[in-house]
């Protein structure tokens, strides 16, 4: 019996010691506003060991391919969305481009999908950011936030500033 309650406490004392898997610092959420402010859905960022997993819902844009990125604030002021503004960067000048060997942009994302009835589920995996300013890479809740921005076109992955993406046509403060 003695064994027993040892065992048992011995277990129960171990399982304090574990870290939780997960915490609320590790997720961050967001609800995409078009230019009128209407809904278009919603987002969730999800910290993990070497970057950041994006989960995308989105509705009521126009079919076709669109360029997203993480943006430096935490403000989605509408119409057009300049408050957010620029891309998240580590360091200046910024250089885009997933496919320019110069990139420094850390904001960049590869392009979404919108189906011909205006929605999209996306999942993406970015090592260019945390949530946190885990290991170095720039953080998504700084002291001024950030947001992500849906574009009109689909981005080039090389022009400057923005890859021929063109108008911002969703936001969601990340928060």
């Amino acid at each position: 019996m003695l064994t027993s309650r040892l065992k048992l406490l011995t277990v129960l004392a171990g399982l304090a010691c574990v870290p939780a898997v997960a915490h609320a610092a590790d997720t961050a959420s967001g609800s995409l506003i078009g230019n009128d402010g209407t809904d278009h859905g919603s987002l969730h960022v999800t910290d993990a060991p070497k970057g950041v997993l994006l989960h995308i819902e989105a509705k009521g844009l126009i079919p076709g391919w669109h360029g997203i990125h993480f943006h430096e604030k935490g403000d989605c002021g509408p119409p057009k969305f300049s408050s957010a503004g620029a891309h998240v960067h580590a360091a200046s000048p910024v250089v885009h481009g997933l496919l320019n060997p110069n990139a420094n942009d850390a904001g960049d994302l590869p392009n979404v999908f919108v189906n011909q009835d205006g929605t999209a589920t996306v999942e993406l995996y970015s090592t260019l950011v945390s949530l946190n300013g885990k290991d170095g890479r720039p953080a998504l809740l700084d002291a001024d936030g950030s947001a992500l921005v849906i574009h009109a076109n689909p981005d080039d992955y090389r022009t400057q500033p923005i890859g021929g993406a063109g108008d911002r046509v969703a936001c969601g403060v990340i928060h």
